[in-house]
């Protein structure tokens, strides 16, 4: 498996947050669908297929990410499971 990188890992987990927020405070079609698309996404990214499944996965690989980096692994590299 592919695994994204932290970068874009980070985003997607900053854009499915505040799609929660807002689907939470105020819940429509157009929170609900935005939250529907980001937990999509999401799920791509982590081989997952629910959104509490691809926040324990995404957990996992940003603290794979952080051992990476305390042994001189670079950022910029890609991982490969």
């Amino acid at each position: 498996m592919i695994v994204p990188a932290e970068k874009e890992l980070r985003a997607v987990l900053a854009k499915f947050t505040q799609a929660s927020i807002e689907h939470e405070a105020l819940p429509t079609a157009r929170t609900g669908c935005a939250l529907e698309d980001v937990t999509y996404k999401l799920c791509v990214m982590t081989g997952t297929r629910t959104s509490d499944e691809a926040l324990l996965a995404a957990d996992a690989l940003l603290e794979r990410y952080r051992a990476h980096r305390e042994h001189g692994t670079h950022e910029h590299e890609t991982l490969i499971m």
